[in-house]
């Protein structure tokens, strides 16, 4: 009887660390969709597609600040290999053996972001500052993410 216990005890700790690391996948999957949908909408400003909306724009940049705030803690070792459910995309393992220049990326990521917040005031501000923060975008993405399938 105290075997089954421990034995199911065991099963349950398993499960719980399991379901922890799955949930930090997809708090991940969740910033970079919010990444993605706030550099759409200040793309398409940038281009004249969408008006400027300054309250757009300062709720953009601080959805990227909370993000490069929260990258660096979403992944763990224990993530490595684990795929949200609903993306396209996964992490590349590099992330883990190139710890130190995603740490990098990450960093620039910020200071981009940083630069930015509060210089934007109209499309012309907006054009010059999102380019750097596209550009990070883009040269993490190109590295460290994987497109499936």
């Amino acid at each position: 009887m105290l075997r089954t216990f421990v034995v199911a005890g065991a099963l349950l700790l398993s499960v719980s660390a399991v379901v922890a690391q799955q949930d930090i996948v997809d708090k991940t999957q969740k910033l970079m969709k919010d990444n993605g949908r706030n550099a759409m909408l200040l793309g398409a400003m940038a281009k004249g597609d969408k008006p400027y909306d300054q309250a757009a724009v300062d709720a953009a940049l601080k959805q990227f600040d909370e993000t490069a705030k929260e990258l660096p803690k979403l992944f763990p070792a224990s993530v490595k290999g684990l795929k949200a459910f609903d993306s396209k995309y996964s992490s590349s393992p590099k992330i883990w053996d190139e710890r130190a220049k995603f740490d990098a990326e990450i960093a620039d990521f910020a200071k981009a972001v940083n630069a930015a917040q509060g210089k934007i005031k109209d499309v012309d501000t907006l054009k010059a500052s999102f380019q750097p923060i596209g550009k990070q975008c883009g040269s993490c993405h190109e590295t460290f993410r994987l497109k499936d399938g």
